[in-house]
């Protein structure tokens, strides 16, 4: 019995473990055999078949620190790689502090721009208001009110807003009007009733009255409204003053009606129309009725003065002087008219009034001829009396598109009302 106790522990039988062959072995010898590692995991025997290998089981766990940990078996020709996880802690879980950062950083430049705005309050009340020049309604909404920067490509030889500057202001102003109202249909400056009928407004005539041109850097201030011109038209007026000291620099009404873009023929208001834009009218006038007749009509130059007489042809419009509506823009017209103007009147004068009667609008393959007609010696370049001037523009063909009249006076030196910082003999 003793015999086969010492083979059993020298030679384990097919169904003995190898833990158990183990743990015989260091019960009756006292000391671990020699093919066991100090883990307690048997080695490979040195047989050159390789057809037998042992293994034993670890009868406890080593401990780290106190925390159990698992030890897998190693091959003696490769080791693998256990990819090691940071353990999840306060810190790890922090967002990346350049992100943060950068939020902050953004939070805080956003609210310096804004208290800057705040600041501008005791100096420019209305530039808070109307802080990106988009306008407002003002006078219990009967009033809308623009401001507009003269920018350098807006001001002429003599360094002095173009008179097309300041009518595209008044255009742009009513758009933004109508806009502003919530009155904007899918045309331009159609209301949405205008739009079903295929209504679009045109204008029919134009006064003004310019008292002072700004320069390159002044603000100007624009107010506009609108009032009942008979029975199918609608009057717009226009007030320009200057922003620093109020002063007025120009005045102008407006007279339009309504057209079918599809038939291009005048129509009548509908009363769906009216009802649309009836609240808004004003009963305020820009040009009184007195100074409305002192302006002379197209036509209306003297024949007993001297007359001259002088012509441009080939006028043809641009693509970019056609608006959504397909036709030439009304500012467009005006930079035709001077056309034929001589240049000693625009080098020695200021237009300051004129008088457009619209008779027929302007496509876009029309080639029309500018005609002025001027009354005095106008070729004087040391004239320095007013000068009245008619205008027709006209297609080569006959058909009368504008008529117009002019006045001109000469241009004021430095100090005399003009804003500019120039002398008149500058320009």
């Amino acid at each position: 019995m003793a015999g086969s106790l010492a083979a059993s522990a020298f030679f384990p039988g097919p169904g003995a473990s190898p833990a158990a062959s183990a743990k015989t072995s260091k019960n009756l010898a006292g000391e671990l055999p020699d093919n066991l590692s100090v883990r307690g995991i048997v080695a490979k025997p040195n047989t050159p078949s390789g057809n037998m290998q042992v293994k034993a089981q670890a009868q406890a766990l080593p401990k780290v620190n106190g925390t159990k940990v698992n030890l897998k078996n190693a091959s003696p020709d490769k080791e693998e790689a256990t990819p090691y996880t940071a353990p999840k802690t306060f810190y790890n879980q922090l967002p990346d502090w350049s992100m943060l950062l950068a939020a902050v950083t953004t939070i805080f430049l956003a609210a310096e721009k804004q208290w800057t705005l705040l600041d501008w309050k005791p100096k420019k009340p209305d530039m808070l208001v109307d802080t990106f020049g988009f306008g407002r309604i003002i006078q219990d909404g009967l009033v809308f009110r623009q401001n507009f920067l003269i920018r350098s490509y807006e001001i002429g030889a003599d360094r002095t807003a173009s008179i097309e500057t300041l009518m595209n202001h008044l255009q742009e102003t009513a758009l933004n009007h109508v806009k502003t109202a919530g009155l904007l249909g899918d045309g331009f400056g159609a209301t949405p009733e205008m739009s079903k009928r295929n209504l679009i407004w045109v204008v029919s005539k134009i006064q003004l009255l310019v008292e002072q041109y700004p320069s390159w850097g002044d603000m100007v201030q624009v107010d506009t409204w609108v009032a009942a011109a008979g029975k199918n038209g609608m009057r717009r007026d226009w007030h320009v003053r200057d922003y620093n000291s109020g002063r007025t620099i120009l005045r102008a009404t407006s007279v339009w009606v309504m057209m079918n873009k599809n038939t291009r023929r005048l129509s009548k208001m509908p009363d769906e129309v009216r009802a649309e834009i009836g609240p808004y009218f004003n009963g305020r006038s820009a040009i009184t009725d007195e100074q409305s007749e002192k302006l002379a009509k197209p036509g209306s130059t003297s024949d007993g003065d001297t007359m001259k007489q002088f012509i441009r042809k080939g006028l043809t419009p641009r693509w970019g002087d056609l608006d959504v509506n397909q036709h030439v823009n009304n500012v467009k017209y005006i930079g035709w008219i001077l056309e034929s103007a001589p240049i000693s009147i625009l080098e020695k004068h200021e237009l300051v009034s004129m008088t457009l009667d619209y008779r027929k609008e302007c496509g876009r393959d029309s080639v029309l001829q500018s005609l002025t007609t001027v009354a005095g010696e106008c070729v004087d370049s040391h004239a320095d009396s007013t000068i009245q001037c008619d205008h027709l523009l006209q297609l080569e063909s006959g058909a009368d598109i504008v008529k117009a009249h002019t006045e001109w006076r000469p241009k004021r030196a430095h100090g005399e009302g003009n804003m500019g910082f120039f002398p008149a003999e500058s320009a």
